[in-house]
């Protein structure tokens, strides 16, 4: 089941956040720049924050009362790409999956989820920023329509420089 985030998801988003963030990408960067990214997205001021932001939009994908992982999906920022620009997008914030689910559908579903979402709010392309040495990622994305665009995003971890890339796709 897909359920919409809520206030009283806090604690979940926490817990889910960081430990899902730090499996992706807690050996690139220092335990310092993680801990500083992690206090950074996933303070109980800030979650509660987005959680209640009714622009932002959380959904977590549980089963047997279980959360195996969750998607962030909003239009707050207009598509950083040029030849995008005059099209209804919407980003693709995150998508993270408890590891120990990986390879069992859940991203599956939430990215078809994500899809749905988007075309029946009206969007036209979805975009995403997806670290260039996530190839596990950049792979589910490619296998879901997604295009790289080769245009970089920078997005350090603290003081750990890393490059992203932006992907996106026609809905």
């Amino acid at each position: 089941m897909i359920r919409r985030g809520n206030i009283n998801d806090v604690s979940l988003l926490q817990h889910i956040g960081r430990k899902t963030f730090d499996d992706a990408f807690g050996n690139t960067c220092t335990k310092e720049d993680m801990r500083g990214v992690l206090d950074l997205f996933f303070n109980s001021a800030q979650v509660a924050l987005e959680l209640q932001d009714d622009a932002d939009n959380f959904f977590f994908f549980e089963e047997d009362e279980i959360a195996k992982g969750y998607l962030r999906i909003n239009a707050k920022h207009a598509c950083p790409l040029d030849s995008f620009q005059n099209r209804k997008s919407i980003e693709l914030v995150r998508l993270y999956v408890l590891k120990e689910y990986h390879g069992t559908g859940v991203a599956n579903k939430l990215i078809d989820f994500a899809f749905d979402f988007a075309r029946k709010s009206g969007f036209e392309i979805m975009y995403l920023s997806v670290w260039e040495y996530n190839f596990r990622a950049r792979g589910f994305y490619e296998k879901h329509g997604f295009a790289n665009t080769g245009l970089e995003n920078d997005f350090p971890l603290g003081s750990t420089p890393q490059t992203d890339y932006w992907f996106v796709k026609d809905l």
